[in-house]
């Protein structure tokens, strides 16, 4: 029999990343400088009568080493900014000015400018202006692969919401309707656990240019691909339906639903219609023949498996959600919907399992 394997074995510890996220409590201190609403995925913050900033930082991960592995920097910039905005966004609010810090071993002119030009085009994306920056040479802190230079890139985004549009992500009832945005693959999670299953830099199978069954390029650009932007098509769909509540499907994946329940107390959530790409198969069958298992649960709490975003709207306002996600260039669909009993529940591969 196989040895399972988790993402705590790829080097991510959840339990102690929820423990070490308990600190935050002491921000609170803080908070007396201005008004605060919290949201289930952070706090909103008072910028003049009825109107408040969402103010988010992010970080790539270890896409960064895929992308050394790879040389090939033009697109994790889109990543940066993909993972700011779309936590921006979900409290309601528009995004409208990012600022990016590169971390490298030294100065490179010219892995800057591949980098910024990522950053750019996700600004564009996201109709961001970006005012200002950083660069930091920090070699005693970055190692990275030893014939390359280690590099690490943030980004932070800012948004505006009114009051009166704020998502709060509460008042959720049974019978509301989970909507999926389409993923473009592996987005910026779990990569840990992807690059040390599929990439023999790793300890994983595949040379990186080897195109595996499966796939129709080679697995590296696969792991590559840019994490998608849903700032404008989400944004168009909370101008004419009530949206209750919206998730960026990113760390915790699925598990990160359980964050709503704690605003609507007893409701649970129900998945039916996960579609993951092939490369979410191809970790499981590759671990799977290196004699390491991973369950379909362990996929669930740390994959997208095919969704990056969702959004939770009235049963009767969900056709009406779809069709302006679809008119605005989105695939999008019913994946799931909101049940009276709590946790989160998964059908897949005709087999239904709870997450814990």
């Amino acid at each position: 029999m196989a040895n399972k394997f988790t993402y705590a074995d790829a080097g991510v510890d959840r339990k102690l990343r929820s423990e070490s996220k308990k600190a935050l409590q002491v921000l609170k201190e803080t908070y007396r400088f201005g008004k605060i609403i919290q949201l289930p995925y952070g706090n909103i913050f008072s910028l003049k009568e009825n109107f408040y900033l969402d103010l988010v930082i992010e970080e790539v991960g270890t896409k960064v080493l895929v992308a050394q592995l790879a040389e090939k920097y033009d697109t994790i910039g889109i990543d940066g900014v993909a993972m700011a905005v779309n936590d921006v966004i979900r409290s309601g609010a528009k995004p409208f000015a990012l600022a990016d810090n590169i971390h490298m071993q030294s100065s490179d002119p010219v892995l800057v400018q591949k980098l910024l030009k990522g950053v750019t085009i996700g600004a564009l994306e996201a109709e961001c202006i970006i005012p200002s920056g950083e660069i930091g040479d920090v070699a005693e802190i970055l190692k990275g692969l030893t014939d390359r230079k280690a590099f690490d890139i943030v980004v932070a985004a800012v948004g505006e919401v009114s009051e009166r549009k704020i998502i709060y992500g509460k008042d959720l009832k049974a019978g509301d309707s989970i909507v999926g945005l389409r993923s473009s693959g592996l987005h910026s999670n779990g990569i840990s656990l992807a690059r040390k299953v599929l990439l023999k830099q790793w300890g994983g199978k595949y040379e990186p240019f080897i195109v595996p069954e499966g796939l129709d390029r080679e697995i590296i650009y696969e792991v590559l691909e840019p994490t998608k932007i849903y700032t404008k098509p989400f944004l168009r769909v909370t101008e004419q339906v009530q949206v209750k509540a919206a998730v960026h499907i990113t760390g915790d994946a699925y598990m990160k639903f359980n964050r709503l329940s704690e605003s609507s107390k007893g409701m649970g959530f129900q998945f039916d219609k996960l579609k993951p790409q092939p490369i979410f198969d191809l970790i499981q069958r590759t671990a799977a023949a290196q004699g390491r298992r991973i369950a379909d649960e362990e996929m669930c709490k740390t994959f997208n498996m095919g969704w990056g975003f969702a959004i939770i709207v009235d049963e009767n306002d969900r056709d009406e959600a779809i069709d302006l996600l679809e008119k605005a260039g989105e695939h999008a669909e019913e994946i799931g919907t909101v049940t009276d009993a709590e946790g989160v529940k998964i059908l897949y591969k005709n087999r239904k399992f709870a997450l814990r």
